[in-house]
């Protein structure tokens, strides 16, 4: 209990601050007041008005305080006059920060300049909205970066048949003893040659020529050579 009163009397300590700074303010004081020979807006232009301060306006009974708005306060008008006074000890607080017009009603007064706009300022800076109050939208997510595009790369493959060289098959020279037809009384004969040599009166042959002419002789010896070794069977 002891700890509670004591947060209470600090808050009601705390509350009381503005209030005790408050000031008074004497309108056109202190060497004039609210009348036809003081120049109130250059009184008010010296001063710095807070909210929680308090104009006081001490007048004759030939003066009243008339609160208007500024296009009133322009014109002198009281006609839509927002309130009025004429006890000749009018207070009047300043509660709220901005822009306040008074002016004297009787006629020919305001505009021997027996009027006053008072400026009232914030006791205190608000403080600027905390961002993390401010509801932020869903992050939009982050543009991917364009790739160009390219062609697919060509697939390296094995070489069809088409590509390949011919090349002749490699024949290993046939015996008459290597034969499954070759008899031990049958006459051995070696397989002549498949290359020609070349000859001055003769047209060379190309390489590929060469190679289907050497291929068809072989093929043709071996066919006669196989008849043969029937034959002596």
């Amino acid at each position: 209990m002891a700890v509670l009163r004591v947060l209470l009397r600090l808050a009601a300590a705390v509350m009381l601050i503005p209030l005790s700074m408050a000031v008074n303010y004497t309108v056109g004081g202190p060497n004039g007041g609210w009348d036809t020979s003081t120049s109130l807006q250059s009184w008010a232009s010296s001063q710095s008005f807070l909210v929680g301060d308090i104009l006081i306006f001490k007048y004759a009974a030939s003066h009243d305080v008339v609160e208007v708005s500024k296009a009133d306060y322009d014109s002198c008008q009281i006609t839509s006059a927002l309130q009025s006074f004429s006890d000749g000890n009018t207070v009047i607080p300043l509660s709220s920060p901005g822009k306040r017009y008074f002016i004297c009603g009787t006629p020919g007064h305001c505009n021997q300049g027996m009027k006053v706009e008072i400026t009232t300022l914030a006791t205190s800076v608000s403080p600027a909205t905390s961002p993390a109050a401010t509801p932020l939208s869903p992050a939009s997510p982050p543009a991917s970066p364009e790739i160009p595009s390219s062609s697919p790369a060509p697939e390296i493959g094995p070489p069809s048949p088409a590509q390949l060289p011919e090349s002749p098959p490699t024949l290993s020279p046939t015996s008459s003893s290597d034969s499954p037809f070759s008899s031990p009384h049958a006459p051995s004969s070696d397989i002549p040659s498949t290359s020609f040599p070349p000859s001055g009166s003769s047209p060379q042959l190309s390489p590929s020529s060469a190679t289907k002419c050497g291929f068809k002789t072989t093929i043709t010896v071996g066919f006669s050579l196989g008849l043969l070794l029937l034959t002596c069977l």
